[in-house]
């Protein structure tokens, strides 16, 4: 695995962000170095970097960019696509049999996902 895999993973793994000035450590390598990993995981737009301090030092604050997903991925289930998108039926979501199985396909993705 590349330092720069390694980075990303590190960043990842974090919600809040990690800081430039640690994750140089967490890395073990040296800050020159880690400059040039953040800049490579910036130019290839996988990360993002914020001004900020950490221990009265000025730093960066390095957060995974979020993956921007086109809006139909919201109507997918698995492969399945909302059968109320364009639906004409007149039913009332409760008792709909189509709806009720794009519902349970949701959560057999959730638990899939959970497992993995």
């Amino acid at each position: 695995m590349s330092v720069e895999e390694d980075a990303l993973n590190i960043i990842r793994d974090s919600k809040e962000g990690v800081f430039q000035n640690e994750l140089w450590k967490m890395l073990d390598i040296d800050s020159r170095k880690c400059s040039r990993v953040v800049s490579k995981l910036l130019d290839d737009d996988l990360i993002i970097r914020e001004q900020a301090v950490s221990n009265g030092a000025r730093t960066y604050l390095l957060k995974v960019k979020e993956e921007e997903r086109p809006c139909f991925d919201l109507l997918l289930s698995g492969d399945m696509f909302s059968p109320c998108a364009g639906c004409r039926d007149a039913c009332q979501p409760e008792t709909c049999w189509k709806l009720t199985a794009w519902v349970a396909n949701l959560n057999d993705n959730e638990e899939t996902e959970e497992k993995c």
